[in-house]
Order: structure tokens, then sequence, then C-alpha cells
């Protein structure tokens, strides 16, 4: 059987989960003596967040201006361009991993220049702007099969939109995440400040109201009156969205706090980090605390987990889908003293001695591997709906 030429499309070049989704699995494809080409629009001088070891191709942007439905269309665009070239490839396979290169090959079907598309909705935005919803709606309900990470998405495109989607799974890099110290480790902690005597909380994901960072910091605020030495790190934040509003309504509750912010102080604001430093972060961390109101999986669970981590999750799905009892601490996303009663368990009482035997349990369920060979049969029943040879 002939390889399959795939592209993987993704949004941007930032580690979000949906890239980080796209990446992993177009390595693993590729691992599999596919023929994959990981596709992405990018700024002028941006690259993928780490080395990709399958081919790739960037879509240089030109300087994106106005509002956001301004700037997704300037990125719809850059896909329609490349793909409407006579000079670019062919695929056997177009795969978006987001609404705005799924948008894109929508468009690309409908004039005929593709034979159609695959969609993984990972979650769903909820947009004020019309044209946003309209395109985020159009990338999975134009595409040949639909796929999900989680049952809770799935059944949600099933409920509200009549979407008959294909549950697949995630994976984890146990190569990459263990809980085996490494020398980088505690230059990390010094780069980054963390030298507190106190317990180490970790939130990733940035500054958003989807990852309830206010609450988290109340919370903390909260820790801090019996761990005075505390430390709560924010990584992560690279999006293509404006969380600015809720970006100022967080500082102003850091500065009424009257808590310092920066290295080595209670508060530190990070950013997004190399990608190379997220094995270290989860490995300094005593907790990483991932309260979300709404996610599409949530991978820096497993990876907090298999990296010997405690985690703490809202007890909703998708967490509840593939995390058992005792795996995690579980708390109610929408009630600070809930969250700071699990910051506190996760440091406290958690049986840490359970997490070797979670992470290998998750570890075994979750694999790149397995998700790539799923993804195989599922193009092929797309090429060869009735079982022919591809050729």
């Amino acid at each position: 059987m002939s390889p399959l030429r795939i592209a993987m499309l993704a949004h941007s070049t930032n580690p979000r989960g949906g890239v980080v989704h796209a990446l992993e699995l177009a390595e693993a494809l590729h691992a599999q003596g596919q023929r994959v080409t990981l596709i992405a629009a990018a700024e002028h001088g941006k690259a993928f967040f780490r080395k990709t070891f399958c081919a790739t191709q960037l879509l240089t942007l030109p300087v994106l201006s106005g509002d956001l439905s301004t700037q997704v269309e300037q990125r719809i665009r850059a896909y329609v361009e490349y793909f409407s070239r006579p000079d670019t490839p062919r695929y056997d396979i177009y795969h978006a991993q987001d609404a705005i290169s799924g948008c894109a090959l929508a468009m690309l079907s409908e004039r005929g220049i593709l034979p159609g598309f695959v969609r993984t909705v990972h979650h769903l935005d909820t947009f004020g702007a019309a044209d946003l919803a309209a395109w985020q709606a159009r990338s999975f309900r134009e595409a040949r099969q639909v796929l999900c990470v989680s049952r809770h998405w799935r059944e949600k495109l099933a409920d509200e939109h009549g979407i008959n989607a294909i549950e697949i799974n995630n994976g984890v890099d146990t190569r990459r995440f263990h809980p085996t110290a490494q020398p980088e480790d505690e230059s990390l902690r010094s780069r980054l400040g963390l030298n507190r005597s106190g317990p180490l909380f970790l939130a990733v994901g940035g500054i958003e109201a989807r990852k309830n960072t206010l609450r988290i910091f109340h919370s903390f605020l909260d820790v801090l009156k019996n761990q005075p030495q505390a430390q709560l790190l924010i990584a992560g934040g690279a999006s293509l969205l404006d969380h600015s509003g809720y970006r100022q309504a967080f500082d102003d509750a850091v500065k009424n706090s009257g808590i310092a912010e920066g290295p080595d102080q209670p508060l530190v604001i990070s950013g997004p980090l190399p990608d190379a430093a997220m094995p270290s972060l989860f490995r300094l961390a005593d907790a990483l605390v991932f309260p979300s109101l709404q996610e599409g999986f949530g991978l820096v669970v497993l990876e907090a987990i298999v990296s010997g981590t405690p985690v703490i999750v809202s007890r909703r799905p998708p967490f509840s889908e593939y995390l058992q009892e005792h795996d995690c601490v579980w708390t109610d996303p929408e009630e600070r003293l809930a969250i700071a009663a699990a910051m506190k368990q996760a440091i406290g009482d958690f049986p840490r001695q359970r997490l070797a035997a979670t992470a290998s349990r998750l570890a075994s369920e979750f694999s790149w591997e397995t998700s790539a060979r799923t993804h195989l049969k599922i193009y092929q029943s797309i090429i060869n709906p009735r079982g022919n040879t591809h050729a």
C-alpha cells in the first residue's frame, strides 16, 4: 500500500492544544511511513514552537491589521490563495485542526479545487461577531468527516448541529514528559525565579476567561494565608483571540491584592515559554491548577500526570471522561473557595504514590502511535469507501 499524502493544517505555529495535536499527530503519521506536510499560516519570521520531524510549509502572512474578524479573514485568505496556486502540491487527505484552516478548505472544496476535507473539532468558541460564528460553523458543517477528541464535544456536535463526528484519542509523549529530574530543571527554576521555599502552583494557558485564571489567582490568595512562601506561576498565553478585557480585570485584581509579581515573588507571569522548558516546568511544580471552564481535552493534564505532578481539574467533561476519581483533585471551577481547597489538598493529603500507576494507565490509553493508526483507518475509509486498495 502506497503511503498517503496528507496535508495537516493548523491555524498558527503557537503552542496551543490544537496546534500541538496537529504537530504530534503529523509526526506520528510520518513515523508510520506516511507523507505528511504540516501547514500553518504565520507572521514573517515565525516558526513552529519546536523543531518538527516531518515536512512543514509556512504560509507567510502580511502584516495583520484591523479587528479580529479582519485578521481571521486574512488568515483564511492565506490558505485559500496557497492551495489555489497551480504549483501547490496535491494531497490525498486535507485535514484541518481548526476553524480558520477548515473554513478555507470548505471554500476551496466548494470551488472544486479540493476533493473535500477532514476537520477535527477540539472545542467550539462562542463569538459575538456573526462572521466569526459563521466561519466556525462552516468549517465543520462542510467537512466530509468530523473528528473530536472527547465524547463531550462529539455529543454537542450531534445535539446542536446534527453532525455525526468520530471520537479519536489524543496522546502524550512519555519520552519527553516523565518524573525523572534533569539538570535543566534547576536552571529553569533559577531563570524564572521560582526560588521561594513554599509550594509552586502552575497554571498553563495564559490569562484567559476560559482558563479561569482570575479565579485561580483569587484562590491562590486564600492559599497564601497558610502558605506565605507559596508561588503561582502562570505560563503560556499565545493566542489569536483578544483577551485584553479579561487581562485588564486580572491586572486590576493583582494590583488590589497588594502582592508582588515577578521573579522570586508570590506571582510569576512568564508568558509563552519554549516548548523544551515544559517537561521541566511540570517536574518543578507541586501541582498543576487547571480548573478550566471549557476545554477541548486538556493535553497539559496528561503531560503533568506522567511527569509525576498532581493535577487539579474541573469536575466536568472532558476531564471526567478520562480521569478516574483518585487520579486527580477534582473541584468546582465556579467556586473560588473550592479551587483553594483543592490547591491545599494537592499539596497536602493527595496520594502522590498513586501517580505512577495513573501515569502508566493513561500513557497506554493515550498514545500518538495509536492515534495515528486510528486516523489512517479513517483516511482510508474516506479515500476508498468500498475498501479498494489505495494507489
